[in-house]
């Protein structure tokens, strides 16, 4: 389990991968998130710490070429999905087998596979998933209308699910482990029927914009974090989909909904994950700086990184100083 006790530990993996949706530009988002200076933040907040605790960070990075030419149904460029979640899993396993937390900055959100999958074998399985998005990505290939596998992550992931699935060539490494019950939903506000049957049927906790406008946004991620970690000792993933927050927000992405999340809201959020100190991996995706204007594009990037200095500790009161003492 990660704390944030004595020295912290981030591995941050840049996944310039755009095949799991149609849309040009979402591969870009990593060096746009970077250039921005987020590893600079992140430092500052880590530099911020008291010498004994202190912490440090790495970059990684995963680019995987296309080993076959294996073809599913209505999974549109399958045989590049599959490899590359195989190395981004292998990455993310090995990121928190070394005692880091891990960031990944997608990158489309079909990147999920890899992430949660290297997340539960580093964990052996003892992992929850609070999925942020205003999308369940619960579709399988017989059920999604565009065959775009960045609306299928969470339906390859989760167990109860394994049997609605085809063979997969390629994707014997992954192996649908994931149990329903250990996933919450955040911020739903475009969710298909057959989605809408599956989240009823096996009663997955989920959470659409109605219960955060009725209970307040810190009750409903109380109300997540019960659900999926009640006895609060399971290492917490997060996937962070930007159109999780409302298209006034972050309009850069590729599926906007409005009446999403406030960026306060989304912070808000990761504050709180950030404060059970069991955050394992943190997942950023579908920032797309080929959509809108330039100020659409800088909106949306500070809100990202808005979001992952949260989860990571900045505080809105201010950063304590490295070194407590004052000018005299």
């Amino acid at each position: 389990m990660c704390t944030w006790k004595g020295e912290t530990k981030i591995g941050v993996v840049g996944v310039p991968f755009d095949k799991g949706q149609p849309r040009i530009g979402v591969a870009n988002g990593p060096n746009a998130i970077r250039k921005a200076g987020l590893v600079d933040k992140l430092r500052n907040i880590l530099n911020s710490r008291s010498k004994h605790q202190g912490g440090r960070l790495r970059e990684h990075h995963v680019r995987a070429q296309q080993r076959n030419r294996k073809k599913v149904p209505n999974m549109r460029e399958y045989a590049h999905v599959a490899c590359c979640n195989c190395e981004l899993s292998k990455k993310v396993e090995q990121i928190i087998r070394e005692g880091q937390i891990c960031l990944t900055l997608g990158g489309d959100h079909s990147i999920g596979i890899g992430t949660v999958d290297g997340h539960i074998k580093a964990k052996n399985k003892d992992v929850c998933i609070l999925w942020i998005d205003a999308h369940a990505d619960l579709n399988t290939n017989k059920t999604s209308t565009t065959g775009n596998v960045h609306g299928m992550p969470m339906a390859l992931l989760a167990s109860e699910l394994a049997d609605y699935w085809p063979y997969l060539p390629g994707m014997d490494w992954q192996q649908p482990v994931v149990s329903i019950r250990n996933v919450a939903y955040i911020g739903l506000r475009s969710v298909d029927s057959y989605e809408r049957l599956v989240i009823d049927k096996l009663g997955i906790t989920a959470f659409g914009m109605g219960e955060v406008e009725d209970y307040g946004i810190s009750t409903v991620v109380n109300m997540a974090l019960e659900k999926i970690d009640p006895e609060r000792e399971r290492s917490i993933h997060v996937s962070f989909d930007i159109d999780a927050l409302d298209a006034l927000e972050a309009p850069s992405t590729g599926t906007c909904v409005r009446g999403g999340l406030t960026l306060r809201e989304g912070v808000h959020a990761m504050e709180m994950v950030h404060r059970t100190g069991r955050l394992g991996a943190l997942d950023l995706v579908e920032v797309n700086p080929s959509i809108g204007t330039e100020q659409d594009v800088k909106r949306t990037i500070e809100a990202a990184i808005h979001v992952i200095q949260a989860a990571f500790g900045h505080s809105r009161k201010g950063l304590s100083p490295g070194n407590p003492t004052l000018p005299v």
